[in-house]
């Protein structure tokens, strides 16, 4: 980018010649190249002429060399340094610049001033006075001749970006944004983030320590009484994504608490507290206690997580729920797996994988739910505390049915793999599952009808439309072989209590207030109003939806999907979740508690 990109290094090498006496004499033009324009003056017509006249003047080696070549130190490849070897900082020492800071880096003029986030801070092996900053270019820079990278240095991965947009320079070479120094000032919600004005309105989101309860809210009217505008999570910066995810998973149900409460082991990361602290003091007690979260205070999670993971771009671009769990849950805080599948796989979410059956106008989850296990033939291991399921749709726009109908209680007794099941016909204990059965009956339907029991079994397949079947044995435990007969077979429920929407790249949840049939659901969009432009802040709204129960019921959306099959006469909040649903949140009471 800059002449001093090049040199960004020589101080810090020559003082790695007094603390490692293992170096070489290094060529000078084979660190600062030899293609510069003219325009970068007289060093430029030394570094060039040495590429043109190199025949007189060779090393050892017999390689070119310049007639001035600079003893300094450089990496040995068989010092082996991984980025564990840098001292890595969260801030510039003695200043204001941290991770996440607004940064621009000068050439003195030559080429123009460059812009930027900081993503990295750290002091490089064996220095212990130069600290060296990666940044993020805000602008993919047209330059020639300049060291620029996808967030690599030295061969090691510091943060992921894309190719050409990283840079990495000393921490003199760094000073605040000047584009974002002369902002209005306020003084009431405001905060000084990054060395940038920003306005978040006038409501205090004060930390709180230890622990606090979800809220459990069991009618509209006590739920109507806590909704409104600035209730929820202040969305900032594209951050959509994430503040419907988090409030879907901690405001009302305590089915990932354990994420905010156990201790690190020996093989969770060097950081694991800092993120778990965020998380529940500065996020979810909020949230719980005063139902606000002001967007500065999930912003450090999000700088956290962007540093932390592999996902790139988590505190400015847009970004899916699946990529903040994968974040969150897999890399950074090592949660186990929901999911724990047949075919060995684990995961913790599901996504829908089916054919489209022209027939169906509405179909629920439930259906898509059982012919997405079918056609993979897979069971799960065990019954899940949370099971995440994503719709079928593929990208922000394509959908494969315009309307899905998220089912109220998912029924997973059939896909846990050797389960107790009952026989469809009888209701005795099931022994044999045919699943060439599934969807070739008039009676019945789903992954019930394929369970038999052994005199059932041979009655049914007598038919010569299935004699031909291949059943499989069910493997059944033997202590409760021995009560079947005289106890009914239980069946296994899991509970939506959260859909996560999208629209135009937006998104919003609707989210159950409490645990049962009767429970409210109300609206979340952490974006649902804005007060000013450019210096202005979003406002987060929470909506009571009392109609939602009986929307979510099959006779009622039987009636609202035949009164109106035009979506833009729908209801705002039906065409929104029985158009716009991307993920269904369901969990299990009786299971939720051991995990």
């Amino acid at each position: 980018m800059f002449i001093y990109d090049k040199l960004l290094n020589i101080s810090t090498l020559n003082d790695m010649v007094v603390e490692n006496p293992t170096h070489k004499d290094v060529d000078l033009a084979d660190i600062l190249g030899a293609n510069w324009p003219t325009h970068a003056g007289a060093a430029a017509m030394i570094l060039n002429k040495n590429k043109t006249s190199v025949e007189g003047n060779s090393n050892d080696e017999g390689q070119p060399k310049s007639s001035n070549p600079l003893s300094i130190a450089v990496k040995d490849e068989s010092l082996g340094h991984t980025i564990s070897d840098y001292q890595r900082l969260i801030e510039i020492p003695g200043t204001e610049l941290a991770i996440g800071s607004l940064v621009e880096v000068s050439d003195s003029g030559v080429c123009g001033d460059v812009y930027g986030v900081i993503r990295w801070i750290g002091i490089p092996p064996g220095i212990s006075k130069n600290v060296l900053v990666g940044i993020e270019l805000e602008d993919e820079p047209s330059l020639k001749n300049i060291p620029l990278s996808d967030g690599s240095y030295n061969g090691l991965r510091f943060f992921t970006c894309h190719q050409g947009r990283a840079i990495f320079v000393t921490s003199d070479r760094c000073k605040t944004d000047r584009r974002f120094t002369d902002k209005d000032s306020y003084h009431v919600g405001n905060k000084i983030t990054n060395n940038q004005e920003i306005n978040f309105g006038a409501v205090a989101c004060p930390s709180i320590s230890g622990s606090v309860p979800p809220l459990r809210i069991h009618s509209s009217d006590e739920l109507q009484k806590i909704c409104g505008k600035f209730k929820g999570i202040q969305g900032h910066h594209n951050s959509c994504y994430l503040d419907a995810t988090l409030f879907s998973m901690f405001t009302f149900t305590s089915v990932f608490d354990s994420i905010l409460y156990r201790s690190p082991g020996p093989k969770d990361i060097r950081n694991y507290r800092d993120v778990q602290k965020v998380l529940r003091d500065e996020i979810v007690n909020p949230l719980r206690k005063q139902l606000f979260v002001r967007s500065d205070s999930v912003m450090k999670l999000r700088e956290l997580l962007d540093q932390l993971s592999s996902v790139s771009g988590l505190t400015c671009e847009e970004k899916d729920p699946e990529e903040f769990l994968n974040s969150l849950l897999s890399q950074i805080m090592r949660v186990e797996p929901f999911l724990k599948l047949s075919s060995g796989q684990d995961s913790y979410f599901y996504q829908l994988f089916v054919d489209k059956d022209e027939k169906l106008t509405l179909p629920t989850v439930q259906q898509l739910f059982e012919q997405s296990f079918h056609s993979s033939n897979i069971k799960l291991k065990e019954v899940p505390s949370c099971f995440i399921i994503q719709m079928p749709r593929f990208g922000k726009s394509y959908k494969m049915y315009p309307r899905i109908l998220p089912s109220q209680v998912l029924d997973v007794t059939d896909i846990i793999e050797n389960s107790p099941r009952q026989c469809f016909l009888c209701g005795k204990l099931a022994e044999y599952e045919c699943n060439e059965c599934f969807g070739s009956l008039q009676v019945g339907s789903g992954l019930e009808c394929t369970a038999f029991c052994q005199q059932c079994l041979v009655t049914f397949h007598m038919h010569a439309k299935r004699n031909n079947h291949v059943p499989t044995k069910i493997c059944i435990p033997k202590d409760f072989r021995i009560m079947a007969d005289h106890m009914v077979v239980p069946r296994v429920y899991m509970e939506l209590f959260s859909v996560v929407c999208i629209e135009t790249s937006h998104y919003v949840a609707f989210v159950k207030s409490g645990s049962g049939p009767d429970a409210p659901w109300c609206f979340f969009d952490s974006m649902a109003d804005r007060k000013g432009e450019q210096n202005g802040y979003n406002i987060p709204e929470m909506t009571c939806v009392p109609e939602l129960t009986q929307w979510l019921s099959d006779e009622g959306a039987r009636s609202i999907n035949e009164t109106s099959p035009n979506d833009k006469v729908l209801p705002d909040h039906a065409k929104r979740i029985f158009c716009d649903a991307y993920m269904c949140l369901y969990q299990s009471t009786d299971t939720m508690m051991y995990h």
